[in-house]
């Protein structure tokens, strides 16, 4: 009889090297896996960034919530543009020229200390300090009061294209009297009686304004001191981005 032959399978020593092929497939799959992982870990942001400006803009979704976009705080003027990331159709370069406007307004005015404005999500907010336009725990409009919102509407106001929102705001001090039994209704009336004026006397369009109050409940600085609750006393005029604008409720029927 002749002698079996060795299985081609083993190896010289015996040994069977199938689990070799088994082994390498895993490692090769296990290799593939991490490289996609890792090329999902770089995604090109400002790709992404742009897909989704431009989805909210063919559809609406997103519009009046959190956006992707940072914000930028503009203290005097003072444009950081590299932290800026804009949203929507407007863009910093479309915003500088009201920028510029509002910082010369205010050099003009002599308001360095008591008016100053900042861009975010919304827009560009003014924010006056309540001694400029009113009197403590008042909502009439002091003389000069006016006259600096009239300049304000026709110098700086009246170049912006969307809507206006005018909010008042208090610190945290109670007020209770016949006229205003709480921060509320004095918060709210200040609103109005800016947009009446601007309305009115500003030569802006009134359908393009509108007023909310929000009392002491938008804090900007702590109410534990006089100063906090000073800059918290305050009156804010919001240009609105053209998203945002694009949220204010429109005319049914008109007139």
């Amino acid at each position: 009889m002749r002698p079996s032959r060795r299985r081609r399978s083993e190896s010289p020593e015996g040994g069977s090297d199938n689990w070799l092929t088994t082994y390498g497939d895993l490692v090769t799959l296990l290799l593939c896996f991490f490289i996609v992982l890792f090329s999902f870990s770089n995604l090109d942001v400002e790709r992404f960034r742009a897909i989704v400006t431009a989805f909210q803009g063919a559809v609406g979704i997103l519009d009046s919530g959190t956006t992707l976009t940072s914000d930028l705080a503009i203290s005097g003027g003072d444009v950081i543009e590299s932290q800026l990331v804009t949203s929507g159709q407007m863009t910093l370069s479309d915003m500088q020229p009201i920028l510029q406007r509002l910082e010369n307004f205010r050099r003009d005015e002599g308001l360095e200390t008591s008016l100053s404005f900042d861009v975010n999500e919304r827009g560009v907010v003014i924010h006056f300090a309540d001694r400029v336009l009113f009197d403590l725990g008042e909502a009439s409009l002091r003389p000069e009061a006016e006259q600096v919102l009239g300049r304000l509407a026709a110098d700086v106001i009246s170049a912006w294209p969307n809507h206006i929102r005018v909010e008042g705001h208090t610190d945290n001090l109670p007020i209770s009297n016949e006229r205003f039994p709480s921060n509320w209704e004095l918060s709210t009336a200040r609103a109005a009686r800016v947009v009446r004026f601007l309305g009115t006397q500003g030569g802006l369009d009134p359908a393009r304004l509108s007023a909310a109050g929000y009392a002491e409940h938008r804090p900007i600085a702590s109410n534990q001191s006089a100063q906090g609750r000073a800059r918290n006393r305050r009156v804010d005029i919001v240009l609105l981005r053209s998203e945002h604008s694009a949220s204010e409720p429109a005319a049914i029927f008109s007139p």
